[in-house]
């Protein structure tokens, strides 16, 4: 997104919180008034009727009520600063559409209550629009400085981006948190922890609102600048498009480590196909050389056998013949026999 247009998506947003600060106003201040002037009487009233009561005691009793309805209960309430001014709206509005809604304060009207819902609707993505712009702005911005860096020292890219993103995150948390955090504890008057827990609270857009920026504006305690309450959502306009370019960020890194982890596991697969078939034919050939020559022996065993049977039976034909015609001369066919054996002997055995 455009420079120009991020400009122009950001003046469309502040006209937009202008008007609903003014619809806001318009609407909750009146009825604020009123619980203004009749806690006022009623407290004139109820002290004047029970001497008994301290005012004190009276004020502890109104107390929760008044403050929902924006209207501090002590002292004379008149004089007391207004939830729904135009710095308060306005704030109130930026965190209808931030989605932070710290709770601390609502529209107590019908017709606030129907805007509110109506102006969070079309709100809520018009900031989401410029959040993106301002984070893909950032985003650019740091990408280039990285690229710069690159070519200034020559360094590998894995090293300047993991230095260059620690830095990025070390100077948001600077810029964006520990400088704000002190800002806070000296105007609010709060502690260190307390305005660190503020920062982190609204930054990632939980927003309890047990802290809130200006929160003490009802009571007088504490006389804000018009521009203080105004300022505050720029700063959270800000801080949120912040976190947003380094979600971006990580996001996209994880996407290109994601890719090459991708290509490496296709390369592993590759290879393992690669193996398997290479282990699979040699397999193959070896069992096929295996066969061959177990075909072989066998076939020359088979050879052999048939060699050894042919002289033996040829022998035992003429073993049959010779004792014919030897005839009833049993001594001389008992040696041919012996001889015959003998021979036998040594055919086979030498």
């Amino acid at each position: 997104m455009k420079w120009k247009t991020v400009l122009g998506v950001f003046v469309v947003v502040l006209l937009y919180l202008v008007c609903g600060g003014l619809a806001f106003r318009a609407l909750e201040q009146p009825f604020e008034s009123h619980q203004k002037d009749s806690i006022t009487h009623e407290k004139s009233d109820f002290l004047k009727k029970h001497s008994c009561v301290t005012p004190d005691e009276l004020e502890a009793l109104i107390q929760v009520d008044a403050v929902n309805a924006g209207v501090s209960p002590i002292g004379d309430t008149s004089y007391n600063s207004s939830y729904w001014d135009l710095g308060s709206a306005f704030f109130f509005a930026g965190t209808v559409i931030t989605t932070i809604g710290y709770g601390n304060i609502a529209p107590s009207t019908e017709g606030g209550k129907i805007f509110c819902i109506l102006y969070a609707i079309f709100g809520i993505p018009l900031f989401g629009f410029l959040l993106a712009g301002v984070g893909d702005q950032l985003g650019t911005i740091f990408v280039k400085s990285i690229l710069r860096v690159e070519k200034i020292f020559r360094i590998t890219q894995m090293k300047i981006r993991v230095v260059s993103t620690i830095l990025f995150i070390l100077a948001g948390c600077i810029v964006f948190v520990t400088i704000p955090a002190v800002i806070f504890k000296h105007i609010e008057g709060w502690s260190t922890l307390e305005s660190l827990y503020f920062v982190v609270i609204t930054l990632t857009t939980i927003g309890i609102g047990d802290y809130v920026a200006g929160m003490e504006l009802v009571t007088g305690w504490i006389q804000y600048k018009p521009w203080y309450k105004p300022l505050v959502w720029f700063w959270i306009l800000v801080g949120l498009a912040y976190f947003a370019a380094v979600l971006s960020m990580i996001g996209d890194w994880l996407r290109v480590l994601s890719k090459k982890t991708k290509e490496e596991v296709g390369e592993i697969k590759a290879h393992a196909v690669e193996w398997k078939a290479n282990v699979r034919a040699e397999f193959r050939e070896t069992r096929r050389r295996l066969s061959v020559e177990i075909h072989d022996k066998l076939q020359r065993a088979a050879t052999i056998r048939s060699m050894e049977r042919r002289p033996l039976t040829q022998m035992q034909s003429n073993m049959y013949l010779l004792s014919r015609n030897l005839g009833s001369n049993s001594s001389a066919y008992c040696q041919t026999l012996v001889d015959l054996k003998s021979l036998i002997f040594r055919f086979l055995f030498t």
